[in-house]
Parts: structure tokens; C-alpha cells; sequence
């Protein structure tokens, strides 16, 4: 039985002049929070432009940050010694565990727009203070399976019978469809996890044949519970959306810090992640004294 759409909204677009970004949120943001809204383990999605100065130095506690290009690129280094470009149809999967100081710019210094989606995933309290950990994956790593005028991006998860090398501490599917005219797919979603979809271009059908919801873009659509998730193309364009879901970590959620940077169990945690940072302990060592090579430039 599919799963149906329980509740849905328009992914307003959000100017951030001061980091030169443009955002829409499908999850998190200014209605945090939302997992009372059953999305748990998800804290926050957005569909994001970047431009100078970008996102300069700012730390992240307590959950995965993944970010994966569509076009142009994301350049990032941290306070651990790490220097990555994601390149256009890449994903950078990073684990923040128990602490890391990082900053994000644009990669294209040319008229390339800098598009892309970036997803945070809880951790359960079990995982909050790992070690922090990066899986890097080019475009060419990433199985893009197609049939019957289905393709699937399997950025993390499994679809058409392929499935990401990407683990994810807490079991999360990120899937990037694009559905020709006429074509039509069920996706399995595992009974019980939480999941919603994000339609970026065209006018997709979700669910059964007769209780359709139609996602236009920039409609983030939250789905019910079931065993999967009927998609279908009824219009003349291509559709390009992504599917998410994951399985609830079902934990108390205190978010904090700066941004709301640090996604512990309690506000007791929240504050104990201030200090380690101001203090340079505890995962964050050389927080205090370390700025990227961005911010030492712009303060010259």
C-alpha cells in the first residue's frame, strides 16, 4: 500500500545577504521544530545558492551534514586540517560527531551558480560524541540507475536495484529523481521511518491512484506512514524532485548554539558544546585560535 501525503508547504525563498546565499528551506528553519511534525530524524533541508563571502568559520555538534552539488561547487576546510572542493553532482558527507569547526565558499570563481541541497540528519546520543568523519563522493561514484523513463541519483539509500557506498550512522535514504512524461515508480521506504519529498522542477504525483497529492516545485510534501511511495509524471516536462527518508531516532532534540550549529538531547548539552567551543576542548581544540584561509584573507 502506498504511502500517502500527510501535510505539506512552499519552500519560501530566504536571502542571506551577509554570506551572499540564498535559501529555500524544505525542513528546519523558521519552523523548527519540525520534528514534532514527524520528521525525525531530520533537522533540517535546504535547496541553497551560494555566492562571496559564503558561509566563513562556524562550528557543528550532534548530527551528519551532507551537502551535494547540482552545479558549480562548495569549497570547505576546518580547524582539523581538512580541505575539500565538492564538485558539481558530488556529496560530502560529514559525520561533525563530537565537533568541528568548518567554513563553506563558493567553489566556481566564474558565472557558474553555486546550486545545491544540504541535509542535516540526527544522531542518536550514541553517536553525538564520535570522532568527526567525511565520505567524499565525486559524480562518477555515485550509481545513477535508469529505467523506464526513471532516474535515481542514490546519494545514500537504494533504489532500482543500486545502492550508495555512503554509510549513514543513522539509516537515511537520499534519493534524486528526474521522471520523464508518462513515467511512473513505487519507491520502498521501510515501514515506519519518516520521510518527505522536495520537488525542485514540474509537477509530480505522490501516492495512491486514487489519493494523489501533486508537488510543484519548491513543495516540500511529508509523507504518511506505509511501505512505500507511488510517483508519477502525468505532465509534458520532465519532474525533478528528491525523495528523503529515515528512521526515527525517537530522542529528546535540544538545538543551540550559534545558527542552531549544535543538536544535543538536553539544554544542559547545548551549553557543555558553547564552552567546549570557547574553551577549545573536547573536539575543539584549536576552535578558538583557527580561522580558514577565507576569513585570514578578508581580515588582511
Amino acid at each position: 500500500m502506498s504511502r500517502t501525503i500527510a501535510n505539506s508547504h512552499q519552500a519560501d525563498l530566504q536571502v542571506f545577504e551577509r554570506y551572499g546565499t540564498k535559501a529555500r528551506y524544505a525542513v528546519g528553519y523558521s519552523d523548527w521544530p519540525e520534528m514534532a511534525a514527524g520528521l525525525d530524524p531530520f533537522i533540517m533541508m535546504n535547496e541553497f545558492e551560494i555566492t562571496k563571502p559564503g558561509v566563513t568559520d562556524h562550528p557543528h555538534r550532534g548530527y551528519d551534514h551532507a551537502t551535494y552539488m547540482l552545479s558549480g561547487a562548495d569549497s570547505n576546510e576546518d580547524s582539523k586540517g581538512y580541505k575539500n572542493r565538492v564538485e558539481p553532482g558530488g556529496l560530502q558527507w560529514l559525520t561533525a560527531g563530537k565537533g568541528v569547526v568548518h567554513c563553506e565558499v563558493p567553489g566556481s570563481d566564474d558565472d557558474t551558480k553555486n546550486h545545491g541541497l544540504q541535509l542535516w540528519v540526527n544522531l542518536k546520543r550514541a553517536d553525538k560524541m564520535v570522532e568527526p568523519a567525511y565520505q567524499e563522493l565525486l559524480s562518477k561514484d555515485i550509481p545513477k540507475p535508469s529505467k523506464d523513463g526513471v532516474t535515481v541519483v542514490v546519494l545514500a539509500g537504494e533504489s532500482l536495484g543500486e545502492k550508495s557506498q555512503v554509510y549513514t550512522r543513522t539509516p537515511t535514504m537520499f534519493l534524486d529523481f528526474t521522471l520523464e512524461p508518462g513515467a511512473k515508480y513505487t519507491q520502498a521506504v521501510p515501514k515506519g521511518w519518516n520521510g518527505f519529498v522536495y520537488v525542485m522542477s514540474g509537477n509530480v504525483h505522490l501516492g495512491p491512484e486514487d489519493k494523489q497529492t501533486v508537488g510543484k516545485p519548491h513543495d516540500s510534501l511529508i509523507m504518511s506512514d506505509g511501505n512505500g511511495l507511488a510517483l508519477e509524471n502525468k505532465g509534458p516536462e520532465k519532474v525533478h524532485f528528491v525523495l528523503v527518508a529515515g528512521e526515527p531516532i525517537n530522542e529528546p532534540v535540544c538545538r543551540g548554539g550559534p545558527a542552531g550549529h549544535f543538536v544535543m538531547n538536553t539544554e544542559e548539552e547545548v551549553r557543555a558544546a558553547l564552552g567546549d567551543w570557547k574553551n577549545g576542548r573536547n573536539g575543539f581544540e584549536n576552535a578558538p585560535t583557527w580561522k580558514s584561509s577565507v576569513v585570514a584573507e578578508l581580515q588582511k
